[in-house]
């Protein structure tokens, strides 16, 4: 989830082009650059760390440069390094792109292109992509551009700058975002109107596949095979603050929507055509089979998905797993061997608590391996390999699609485990791998329908507990759901094990008491779900029911459904948190709280 912003007009850009990387730099932020065309000529400059480097190297103003590109980068592939920051030349220095998003096929693309003699010298997919319009370069920029997106597998944004046409950048999306602004004598392409919106207000949304050219004269829209394409001008209302945010009224709200995308990326080219790739793992494949036991650490919301992934692991890998707080493990005395592999899981990476589990795990001989949304963290210097989420940087102090990244991550170590170990038959395998990939589609389907959350939270904003229960892969749903709510609310909440109800939460409820539970399909646990709901209600208290779309039975038993997709049970995870991070949502705005910076929380807990 970089930030792009191009320009072509009649004014100097070097100040417009990092004056919008500043207005994207909540987008990401570990290397930035910029490339300017000038005297038939292309000049980057490139810096790691927060954009002031850049800046600091750029210098404000001297270049009459009126043709530029800028990036900021969240990086995916590739180390925090100034030869990974774009904007990105292949092997003619006279062209350079910037990218967002992700390139699944570079591996087969990247062998094709270096056996035709192409050189790379970045550790980065996005490259691929230079040296793909180079290969079908033959003067015409756009239709070189075209070419290479036909090539590409992925969910990607690019823009192309070539020092062969001086006021000219062709631009593509698919499946991330690009918008296009118009000012007088000149244009603007970004993967967020709030690069410009302080020079115009006047923009295009293309759709996937549009090829974009932009000149000072104007704005052309073609598909790949050459044919015109119309789209309606649209004049935004929205100010800078509200650009940001993409138009939604707070960042938390954002980032909710922006979890299809946060998991295709994750996902990206891990999992292509029934094929399993966690290099990041850092074992091969006999030491994998050679596993005795796993345990997973952490803290909070990454807590929760290590619950999750016990009950995948488990029951696909078979083998016997332990999760635990960092902070309670460390203090343990903890038995570990070099038979077992250590997950450490840290949105941040420099959550104290579990580096410091992470540290004494590595200390004892067990193979660590850290989760974690931040390359280049403290955690990835405590560890022995690393796997990355690539949910792109999180505002809110409260997490969402970093914990459904997590999840996604670790269901493919998971199937990985299951793969090299033979614990599931291939067919099973191959239908779970089918279904991982089809999640975020599954997850912006329901985003965007029409859930009755908004009459539910209305019902129930002002009540003074709620109470949430699930079973099996329903309870990390469960546990999950009831920390957004305690944290954006502030409203007391309980969580626990449907089974477990009976030994002491029963004596909680009463008619005034809404109880959510998580009730999408697991063959073991439903029918014993049915009975705790149909006890919760014999106490007057009111279930709201999140289910799997084809599960009609559930209505006769909760006063509430909100459904979603129908998904093999454990990655129904990924689907069930939706509607629980949007129902604490609406109930902490109906109760007009700050949603993005609860009291007394922090995005990043550094201290024990």
């Amino acid at each position: 989830m970089c930030g792009i912003i191009g320009y072509v007009g009649g004014r100097p850009c070097k100040d417009l082009l990092l004056t919008g990387l500043e207005r994207l730099e909540y987008r990401g932020y570990d290397s930035a650059g910029i490339a300017l065309l000038s005297d038939g000529q292309l000049e980057h400059t490139r810096a790691v760390g927060p954009l002031g480097k850049l800046k600091e190297l750029a210098g404000r103003g001297g270049s009459e440069s009126t043709t530029g590109l800028g990036h900021t980068r969240w990086a995916t592939h590739g180390a925090v390094t100034e030869a990974n920051a774009h904007p990105l030349t292949g092997c003619d220095d006279r062209l350079s792109i910037v990218l967002n998003g992700i390139v699944e096929n570079y591996r087969e693309l990247k062998e094709g292109l270096q056996a035709e003699g192409h050189v790379f010298t970045s550790e980065t997919d996005a490259e691929t992509v230079s040296h793909l319009i180079e290969r079908h370069y033959q003067g015409d920029l756009v239709e070189a551009v075209s070419k290479a997106y036909e090539e590409m597998e992925g969910h990607f944004t690019f823009v192309a700058i070539h020092a062969d046409h001086p006021n000219l950048l062709v631009g593509v999306r698919y499946e991330t975002p690009l918008v296009v602004g118009v000012g007088k004598g000149e244009s603007f392409l970004a993967s967020n109107a709030a690069a410009f919106l302080a020079e115009t207000r006047r923009v295009y949304f293309p759709d996937d596949g549009d090829v974009v050219t932009i000149t000072p004269a104007g704005v052309a829209f073609r598909r790949t095979d050459g044919t015109p394409v119309e789209h309606e001008l649209i004049e935004l209302d929205w100010d800078i603050e509200g650009a940001e945010k993409g138009g939604f009224e707070t960042f938390m709200l954002k980032e909710i929507y922006e979890q299809p995308e946060a998991v295709a990326e994750t996902i990206g080219d891990r999992l292509r055509h029934g094929r399993l790739c966690l290099e990041g793992l850092g074992m091969p494949d006999e030491e994998l089979r050679d596993i005795q036991r796993i345990v997973i650490l952490a803290t909070g919301t990454a807590y929760h998905a290590g619950v999750a992934a016990r009950y995948a692991i488990e029951e696909w890998a078979r083998i016997p797993v332990e999760h635990d707080i960092a902070s309670e493990w460390i203090y343990r005395n903890p038995v570990l061997d070099e038979k077992t592999l250590v997950l450490g899981i840290s949105q941040s990476g420099e959550t104290r608590d579990t580096i410091g589990a992470m540290q004494l795990a590595r200390q004892m001989g067990a193979h660590t391996v850290a989760i974690t949304n931040m390359m280049g963290a403290q955690i990835t210097r405590e560890v022995d390999s690393v796997l990355y989420t690539r949910a792109g940087l999180e505002i809110s102090v409260c997490a969402t699609k970093t914990f459904t990244a997590q999840v996604s991550l670790l269901l493919l170590v998971a199937l990985k485990l299951a793969q090299v170990r033979e614990t599931l038959p291939p067919a099973e395998l191959e239908f779970i791998v089918n279904a991982v990939y089809q999640l975020p589609a599954q997850m912006k389907q329901f985003l965007d329908g029409n859930p009755p959350i908004d009459d539910i939270a209305r019902r129930f904003y002002d009540r003074p507990f709620f109470l949430y229960l699930g079973r099996n892969i329903g309870l990390p749903v469960a546990l999950e759901g009831a920390l957004k709510l305690k944290e954006i609310s502030y409203i007391p909440t309980e969580a626990y094990s449907a089974g477990e109800m009976k030994h002491g939460p029963i004596a909680l409820l009463d008619e005034s008491t809404p109880v959510v539970v998580v009730a999408t399909r697991m063959e073991r646990t439903y029918d014993k779900l049915v009975s705790n709901i149909q006890e919760v209600r014999a106490r007057g208290a009111h279930v709201i029911a999140i289910a799997s779309d084809d599960n009609e039975d559930i209505q006769h038993h909760a006063d509430d459904v909100i459904y979603v997709p129908n998904a093999p049970a454990f990655l129904s995870a990924v689907l069930a948190v939706i509607p629980l991070q949007l129902l604490a949502y609406r109930i902490a705005r109906l109760r007009g709280l700050p949603v993005d910076q609860p009291r007394n929380l922090a995005k990043t807990v550094t201290v024990e």
